[in-house]
Order: structure tokens, then C-alpha cells, then sequence
């Protein structure tokens, strides 16, 4: 009796294994030809300018946008994922010194990186939030640009790559994971001129785009966005935010304390880089989450 119950658990498991290795299998060969796909894009031109007023906007935005918060304050990149059920990826030095960007790289790449999600070799970039990116304005999109493009030089080189990890291959398989966002793009969008920078509903929605990679669209939030993190709150009308004056909501971006008295972990809610935002931009963001 024993030897069958052993004989029927060991065929069990068997399968389990077996089940397991195809699924596995499955997703490792899809993420394989996602990461392998070539994208043709033809690139909006965008004029850059290299005054001092653009040069500050573009060193306040790669803070504000997390650039620095991936490729480190001086941008020359940093290990922003190590762990080896899930991924390794580099986020790489954005300048041109040992280790960084080719000579050669110009405008045209950086737009390709920024509005499209793609390297020049029309490969798509790892977890880079271009999704996001893509929305910005011509003006504040050449401010990034112009600012990164005059980057002292930083050698730093990374000699390995980047890698997924078996956990890494299933999630984004289930797209639960947003290694590719060239895929989330419209890469035919044309990108506007300027937003205008105001207390309104409008710029406040597209200030917006930066929270979307967490808190979705509606702002709702959900699920973590990834194991071992909380759930994602919900910061429309309807959510704890929604009951603050805008005094309460720019002291919370600020400083990470929320007026309940509850600390914020920059791992969870990144507001070292929300604290970067105007009064304005923080009060028309403010406006525009109570909308919904």
C-alpha cells in the first residue's frame, strides 16, 4: 500500500515538474522574441535649445521624473534590480564617459529612448518608462534632452548585463511585468508643443502620467505593482487624498509624511521625486486627481 501511494505521489510530481518546465519553457521563448523584436520608427523632429532657463527645467524634470532616481544623481548609471528569482538590470550612464553613451550618440537617439522606448539598434529598452515619457511636451522632452546631452563626463562600466531571473520570465509573460514598454506605445503620436503651466484640470492631468505606472490610469491604484510591495493606493477623489486641503497634499509630497501622520518608503511611493513639482504643478496635479 505504501510503495503505491509512493508511486502515485512520485507520478504526481512528475507531472508537476513536467507542467512546470513547459509553462516556464513557454514564457522564457515569448520574452525572448519580445526582447528581440526590431521597431521601424520614424522620429518627430524636436527643436532643442541650450539657454539656461531650458538647461534648469531639464535638471529639475530628470528629477521629477525618477531619471535619477534609476540611473543615480550624477546619471551614470546604477544596478537598479538585483535579485535572482526576478531580474538583474542596469540602468545605464546616461553620459559620454568610460562606460556610458557612444560618441556618437545624438538627439535623434535620445528621442528614440524617450518618446519610443527603443535603443538605436530599434531593440526595445528594459522597464525604461517611456510609456510615460511619450506624453511629455516638445518643450519639456527637448529640456530633458538638453540637459542630458551637456552631462559632465562619469566613467563607470558594468560588466554584466542585463538579466531575468525565472520569476522575471513569468510575470512578464503575464504581463505583470513592464519590461517592454514599446509595446505600450503609439509611436505615431505626434508629440504637442507646450503645456501650459497652470492651476487647471488639464495640466494637471498631464503631470499625471508619471503616477500611471503605479497608481493606473483612473488613479485608483490596486494590486502591488510588485511581489513583496504594498497595494497601490488609491489617490482620486475617493481615496485619502482626496479629503486634503492642497496644503495637506503638498506637505505630503514634500516631506513623505501624509496628514494622518503616516511615513511614506521612497521604495513604495517616490516622493523624493514628487517633491521636485512647482506649488503650481503639485496643485494642479491636486486638482486633477479630485476630478476623478
Amino acid at each position: 500500500m505504501v510503495k503505491k501511494i509512493l508511486k502515485v505521489t512520485g507520478i504526481v510530481l512528475g507531472i508537476i515538474v513536467v507542467l512546470a518546465a513547459g509553462f516556464f519553457l513557454k514564457a522564457y521563448i515569448s520574452v525572448e522574441s519580445r526582447r528581440s523584436t526590431h521597431y521601424n520608427v520614424v522620429t518627430q523632429p524636436i527643436t532643442i535649445n541650450h539657454d539656461s532657463a531650458t538647461l534648469a527645467l531639464g535638471a529639475r524634470l530628470v528629477k521629477a521624473k525618477g531619471c535619477t532616481e534609476c540611473h543615480d544623481n550624477d546619471l551614470g548609471g546604477k544596478i537598479f534590480v538585483d535579485d535572482a528569482a526576478l531580474a538583474h538590470l542596469i540602468a545605464p550612464n546616461l553620459t559620454k564617459g568610460k562606460g556610458g553613451l557612444a560618441p556618437d550618440h545624438n538627439v535623434e537617439d535620445w528621442i528614440l529612448a524617450l518618446k519610443h522606448g527603443i535603443r538605436r539598434d530599434e531593440k526595445p529598452l528594459l522597464f525604461m518608462p517611456s510609456h510615460e515619457f511619450t506624453f511629455l511636451s516638445e518643450q519639456d522632452m527637448g529640456a530633458i534632452i538638453a540637459y542630458c546631452v551637456n552631462l559632465p563626463k562619469v566613467d563607470r562600466e558594468f560588466p554584466e548585463g542585463n538579466t531575468l531571473g525565472p520569476l522575471g520570465y513569468i510575470l512578464t509573460d503575464m504581463d505583470k511585468l513592464p519590461l517592454f514598454p514599446a509595446e505600450m506605445i503609439d509611436h505615431n503620436r505626434k508629440l504637442v508643443k507646450e503645456v501650459k503651466a497652470e492651476v487647471s484640470v488639464e495640466y494637471g492631468k498631464y503631470l499625471s502620467t508619471s503616477c500611471q505606472g503605479c497608481h493606473r490610469e483612473n488613479m485608483k491604484g490596486g494590486e502591488p505593482v510588485a511581489p513583496g510591495f504594498p497595494v497601490v493606493a488609491d489617490i482620486s477623489s475617493t481615496g485619502n487624498a482626496g479629503k486634503w486641503s492642497d496644503e495637506q497634499f503638498i506637505e505630503t509630497l514634500r516631506t513623505g509624511k501624509t496628514p494622518e501622520g503616516k511615513i511614506l518608503k521612497p521604495e513604495e511611493m517616490p516622493w523624493t521625486m514628487a517633491k521636485e513639482f512647482t506649488d503650481t504643478e503639485l496643485k494642479a496635479l491636486h486638482l486633477y486627481l479630485n476630478s476623478l
